[in-house]
C-alpha cells in the first residue's frame, strides 16, 4: 500500500464533504489523506441542486465559476396541480449574486473539485476503506483495507468522516445515530424527453396521485423524483411516462429514454455529536434529510468548508483544540432547521387526504399573492436565512 503511516488530516470519503473539506485543507497547507472505497469515481448523478449560499462557499476554494460554467441557471420554481400554477417562486430578489438554483449532476460537482485538488497538489487514494479507527495519544490510529484485501495503519492527529449514510467513522466512534424513515418510496431517474413546460423552471407537480419534480439540465435532460407506494427497483421507461402522464400538465410529455433510474427511501434525523476525541463528522454521516429542497449536498459541502477551515487554524496552532467544538455548535443548527424545514415540506407534498390537499393549494394559491413571502421562501430555499420560522 502506497498510504503514507503518518499525517494531520484523514478524511474518509471522497463524496462533495469529502472532496470540499480536502480542498479547504490543501488550499492553507494542511497534509492529509483522503481516501474513497471505491476504485473509481461514481458516475450516476445524484444530488443536482447546488444553492446560492454553497456557491458562495464555494468562491473561497476556487470552484464557483466553473461550476456556474458547467451547470444550468434554473431561476425559478414553480408548484403546480397539473395545467395550474399554485405557486411561483423566484430567485430574482434573493441577496445574491447566484440569484437561481443550479442544476449540476453530482459526478460533474464531484470531477471539479477534484480537479482543483489536483490543481493544489492534492489527490484522492482509491480502492481503500477504512475499516476501523483506534484511539492514541494524541491522535487516531485509522485501519485501511485496500481493494487486494492488505491492511495499513495510517496515524492521523484528526479524523473527518465524510463516509456517507452508512458511516464508519461515526459508528467506531460511538456516535448515536436513529434516524426516522418516511413510508413512501420514491423513483428518481434522469431522462431526455419532450417536456411542454419551461425548461428553465424547476417544476414541484403536487397531484391527487402524490407529488413529482421535474427539473431540468437542459432542455432535453431532466431529473424526475416521484413519490410511489412501491417503486420497481430499477424503474423503466414506462414507469416514468405513467407517473408524468397521472401528474404532469394535459400537455403531454414524452419520455424518449431513461439514462439512469433507482428508487429509494428517506431517512431524516441528525447524528447525537459531530465531535468524539479527534474524529469529525461532515456531510450524511452526520444528518440526512428529505431532498426537498434539494439541500442535502449544500449543507454537507459547508459542514466541510466550516471544519476545514477550523482544522486548518487548529494545526497551525492559532487555536486551541477545544475551538473545534465550535464546529457543532455552528453546523448542527443548521441541519436541524433544514429537516424541520424539509419534513413539512415532504408531509404537506405528500398528503393523500382529498381535502388537506384542496387546503394546501388555497394556501399556496394565496401565499403566491404575497411578493414578501415569495422572497422570504426563495431565500429560505437558497441557504440565505433562517431556514424555520
Amino acid at each position: 500500500m502506497s498510504l503514507p503511516s503518518e499525517t494531520e488530516v484523514l478524511i474518509v470519503g471522497a463524496g462533495p464533504a469529502g472532496l470540499a473539506a480536502a480542498v479547504t485543507l490543501a488550499g492553507q497547507g494542511v497534509p492529509f489523506v483522503l481516501i474513497d472505497r471505491l476504485k473509481a469515481p461514481e458516475t450516476t448523478s445524484r444530488a443536482a441542486a447546488v444553492h446560492a449560499r454553497t456557491l458562495e462557499v464555494l468562491e473561497k476554494l476556487g470552484v464557483a465559476e466553473a461550476m456556474v460554467a458547467a451547470g444550468r441557471k434554473v431561476p425559478a420554481v414553480v408548484l403546480r396541480d397539473r395545467d395550474t400554477p399554485l405557486l411561483r417562486i423566484d430567485f430574482s430578489g434573493i441577496g445574491s449574486r447566484y440569484r437561481f438554483i443550479l442544476t449540476l449532476p453530482q459526478n460533474e460537482t464531484e470531477a471539479i473539485l477534484t480537479a482543483r485538488l489536483a490543481a493544489l497538489g492534492g489527490r484522492i487514494e482509491r480502492g481503500q476503506e477504512a475499516v476501523a479507527l483506534t484511539p492514541q495519544d494524541g491522535a487516531v490510529s485509522a485501519t485501511v483495507r485496500d481493494a487486494a484485501g492488505a491492511e495499513a495503519a495510517v496515524r492521523a492527529r484528526y479524523v473527518v468522516g465524510a463516509d456517507g449514510y452508512h458511516s464508519l467513522v461515526r459508528e467506531a466512534s460511538g456516535i448515536g445515530f436513529a434516524p426516522g424513515t418516511y413510508a413512501q418510496t420514491f423513483v428518481l431517474a434522469d431522462v431526455r424527453m419532450d417536456w411542454p413546460l419551461s425548461p428553465d423552471e424547476m417544476q414541484g407537480l403536487l397531484a391527487r396521485e402524490g407529488v413529482a419534480l421535474v427539473v431540468p439540465f437542459s432542455a432535453e435532460r431532466f431529473r424526475i423524483v416521484a413519490t410511489v407506494a412501491d417503486a420497481p427497483e430499477t424503474p423503466r421507461l414506462q414507469d416514468v411516462q405513467t407517473l408524468l402522464n397521472q401528474r404532469g400538465p394535459s400537455a403531454p410529455a414524452r419520455v424518449r429514454d431513461i439514462i439512469w433510474s433507482s428508487r429509494f427511501r428517506i431517512h431524516h434525523g441528525v447524528a447525537a455529536h459531530y465531535r468524539a476525541g479527534r474524529a469529525f463528522l461532515a456531510g450524511d454521516a452526520a444528518h440526512v434529510h428529505s431532498p426537498a429542497g434539494g439541500q442535502g449536498m449544500n449543507i454537507g459541502i459547508q459542514d466541510a468548508v466550516a471544519l476545514g477551515d477550523r482544522l486548518a487554524e487548529v494545526l497551525a496552532g492559532r487555536q486551541p483544540d477545544a475551538w473545534l467544538d465550535g464546529y457543532e455548535t455552528e453546523r448542527r443548527p443548521v441541519a436541524e432547521q433544514v429537516i424541520s424545514l424539509t419534513d413539512r415540506m415532504t408531509r404537506v407534498g405528500t398528503m393523500t387526504s382529498p381535502a388537506g390537499q384542496f387546503v394546501r393549494n388555497l394556501m399556496l394559491r394565496a401565499v403566491d399573492h404575497v411578493p414578501a413571502a415569495r422572497v422570504r421562501i426563495a431565500a429560505r430555499m437558497a441557504e440565505l436565512g433562517p431556514v424555520t420560522g
